[in-house]
């Protein structure tokens, strides 16, 4: 069901992050009790939590949950570095945020904007605490980057994967690091190609292209905790909810009417979540005292969803595939050779 296919590995610039010989006991993948829950916010999951001293970058956190995630985080004590597309754009967006934050250029679908970014942090601070890989963009007509690799896989996995790879050593200096990859209930959607996972040979599909950028994400989270956590990186994958924000941008009201996310009078479907409701699972994972010691899971609802399994609902808890880790692995592997970025073990 997902074939291998590994190519040449490109010519590029390594990373080496060396993680000795370990044995990771998975965390189970079932809920463990939170005391948070489906309406639960972001400023609720945190509060009492003191991160004064600590340094966190929210890529795309500027707006959407990316920018609740930043506002709770921030306001929590911790400096955020913003990556943003449009640096300018979201200093503007930002300035009703109590809080150290900044903001830096960041182009996910740009390898060299990724480096320099990087660059940027580890200019800034010598630890980086939390990672969360927020942005991503959803269901757009097929284009490409400038290396021909199709532009939601590319902006949603490979950059984030790159950026985590050039942070992995402030990550590791943290003695505690957590990062967090936003995921998605669309992992569910069948798609996940490795032998073609820039639509070179099928035809492109806009949300079978999305699914399978969102189980990469999944499991991208799950094979880097397995190799940090000797290191004390721990990694969470996040469902936010069903929310609207800008990342529908390319759905006309149409779609989304057809899709039952809007009535007829354009009023949003009631089991949509508010912004604040949906950036709340994305910081429980990254702050809960809760999930100390945890890490590879899928997060729902600021809880660790439950493993999917047959007669469950379809949208929720976690698919099989993305609980595979040897899927795991293989994606890993060739995350590497596209980006030409290795974790080296």
């Amino acid at each position: 069901m997902f074939p291998i296919c590994l190519g040449p590995r490109p010519l590029a610039a390594e990373v080496h992050f060396r993680i000795e010989e370990a044995h990771v006991m998975t965390t189970p993948q079932k809920k463990i009790g939170s005391p948070f829950g489906y309406r639960s916010t972001a400023q609720e999951v945190i509060a009492g939590i003191d991160l004064t001293g600590q340094v966190a970058v929210v890529t795309g956190g500027y707006s959407g949950l990316g920018k609740e995630t930043v506002r709770a985080i921030a306001g929590a004590g911790a400096h955020v570095i913003v990556g943003a597309r449009r640096p300018e754009v979201a200093a503007d967006a930002l300035g009703d945020v109590t809080g150290e934050v900044s903001v830096a250029a960041l182009d996910l679908a740009d390898p060299a904007s990724i480096d320099a970014f990087a660059v940027h942090v580890a200019e800034t601070t010598p630890a980086l605490h939390l990672l969360i890989n927020n942005a991503a963009i959803m269901a757009n007509p097929l284009t490409r980057d400038t290396r021909g690799f199709e532009s939601q896989f590319a902006t949603n996995h490979l950059g984030h994967f790159q950026l985590t790879a050039r942070l992995a050593t402030l990550l590791k200096a943290a003695q505690g690091a957590r990062v967090v990859a936003l995921s998605s209930v669309a992992h569910r959607i069948p798609g996940l190609d490795l032998n073609d996972l820039h639509f070179e040979t099928r035809d492109y599909e806009k949300w079978t292209a999305y699914g399978q950028a969102k189980s990469a994400n999944a499991l991208f989270a799950r094979h880097l905790d397995q190799l940090g956590a000797a290191h004390g990186i721990r990694a969470f994958s996040v469902h936010p909810g069903g929310i609207a924000t800008p990342l529908q941008r390319h759905l006309t009201m149409e779609e989304q009417t057809a899709m039952g996310w809007y009535d007829a009078e354009g009023k949003v479907h009631e089991a949509f979540k508010s912004v604040e409701e949906g950036a709340a699972t994305s910081v429980w994972c990254a702050v809960s005292p809760l999930l100390a010691g945890n890490g590879g899971v899928y997060c729902e609802d600021c809880d660790v969803a439950d493993a999917w399994v047959e007669g469950m609902p379809d949208f929720t808890g976690a698919q099989p595939h993305i609980r595979d880790d040897a899927l795991a692995a293989d994606l890993w592997a060739v995350s590497e050779d596209l980006t030409g970025v290795r974790f080296a073990l």
